[in-house]
């Protein structure tokens, strides 16, 4: 069995009145993709947001490559290689997809992130998305489908 990427261990957070997240164990594998799906206020954000050291867990151990870990900034995830793509209202609206992913760790900075500015426009190809030319996806005049973004929080950890 492969140690996970990322591990979430009966994690709970807690806001005044409300359990946002309540025990939550989760494991992905590196290389793996999951989506968390629910309802508004289920507590997806917040999960994530535990993740990437914008709120700190009442409970429970996150675990990044079998390290247990706890972040109290997102700059502390991101050394610890965790990255996050937020929700839609959180992304800066004029860069392009690529561009937002990589916000703060631009390329150059970490050979994974140039990898996947190098690919961008192949990965989106494949998968429907014009992310337009260069690269980082920017075409000579932004159109609506290049600037497209994530629709769901998320988040990504370098192996």
């Amino acid at each position: 069995m492969t140690t996970p990427a990322v591990e979430f261990r009966d994690v709970t957070k807690r806001f005044p009145g409300v359990v946002a997240n309540d025990g939550v164990s989760l494991a992905v594998e590196a290389g793996s993709v999951h989506a968390l799906l629910g309802e508004n206020g289920a507590g997806k954000t917040t999960l994530m947001n535990v993740l990437y050291g914008l709120y700190e867990p009442d409970e429970g151990t996150i675990r990044v490559r079998g390290d247990p870990r706890s972040f109290d900034t997102p700059r502390d995830a991101i050394d610890a290689g965790v990255g996050m793509i937020h929700q839609h209202f959180m992304l800066v609206d004029d860069m392009t997809v690529v561009e937002n992913v990589t916000l703060g760790n631009e390329p150059g900075r970490w050979p994974l992130l140039d990898d996947v500015a190098s690919h961008a426009g192949a990965l989106a190809a494949r998968a429907g998305v014009d992310v337009g030319a260069g690269p980082l996806g920017r075409p000579s005049t932004p159109t609506r489908s290049s600037r497209t973004s994530p629709s769901a929080s998320g988040s990504a950890s370098r192996s």
